[in-house]
């Protein structure tokens, strides 16, 4: 069974919701599993409608959602391309939080109750992000671990050039292959990194995090290199795992769109798997 939903956004400016849709399991919740998408990704996209649908039927409360400024609603429609010139680090990681909240008092279909954080690429570094900035307050009381899915290992990836065109013209192009629109990434995105370095120094943050950690990575992932995985694990103090899967590339070989029902491919199953154990572990505490 899955419910659509949509919840107020936390981020400061105009008033932007987050809307997920809820997989629910046929039993009693062994748990509750937020998974968040990457850079023009969005929930219904490719694999992630098929992995939340395994750990529902693996018994775990799943929620796809897609963050306030991605500019998609539900389905695989264009980009409201206001909404993802506004984009930036903070406003995932608050997403995050408010998540989070919504969790804890009930508001999201399947009932309250400890979670296990999943990003995917951008989604993953600002799950470790949150995890880093907030770690040990109340925002994350709920919070058993995290699930880093072909995570880079730094915020700021633009040439010396971008980041001067940037600045001086307030975005930049970053074109969608699969829509055709010609999306920009606005300077709020790169201004508030200059202003906050420490922030987001995903490396020295992820030092602070104090639940388990699964890093994955596919090996033949050509859009953010393995090293970054590497990376990652090597920086982080608390209980962490690190699986890096063959033959896999950024999106573990899963075209979009891909049917719910479809068969995984291998890299896929294998982060399921990898998934549902580790949420077993870590709520079961």
């Amino acid at each position: 069974m899955t419910v659509n939903w949509s919840i107020p956004g936390l981020v400061e400016g105009a008033a932007r919701p987050i809307i997920g849709t809820t997989h629910l399991p046929s039993e009693e919740p062994r748990g509750r599993i937020l998974i968040g998408h990457g850079f023009k990704g969005y929930k219904d996209y490719g694999f992630f409608p098929w992995l939340a649908g395994y750990v529902a039927e693996a018994g775990f409360v799943a929620h796809r959602f897609n963050f306030s400024r991605s500019g998609m609603d539900h389905g695989d429609g264009p980009f409201d391309e206001g909404r993802f010139l506004e984009d930036t680090w903070t406003r995932q990681v608050e997403d995050i939080l408010a998540l989070l909240a919504a969790v804890q008092d009930g508001l999201l279909p399947g009932g309250s109750g400890p979670v296990v954080l999943v990003g995917h690429s951008r989604g993953g570094l600002s799950s470790l992000l949150a995890a880093g900035r907030h770690a040990g307050t109340d925002a994350l009381a709920g919070l058993r671990g995290v699930v880093s899915l072909a995570a880079p290992a730094h915020c700021l990836n633009m040439t010396p050039d971008q980041q001067r065109v940037l600045l001086d013209t307030g975005r930049v192009p970053s074109p969608s292959s699969r829509t055709g629109q010609v999306l920009q990434v606005g300077r709020a995105f790169l201004q508030e990194q200059l202003d906050d370095p420490q922030g987001h120094d995903l490396l020295n943050l992820v030092h602070r995090i104090d639940v388990p950690v699964a890093v994955v990575h596919g090996l033949d992932d050509d859009a953010v290199p393995v090293t970054s995985a590497r990376q990652i694990i090597s920086a982080l103090q608390s209980e962490a795992s690190l699986s890096v899967l063959e033959d896999a590339n950024h999106v573990f070989n899963v075209p979009n769109p891909f049917p719910v029902d479809g068969e995984p491919s291998a890299p896929l199953a294998e982060v399921g798997a990898i998934l549902v154990d580790f949420a077993g572990t870590v709520l079961s505490c």
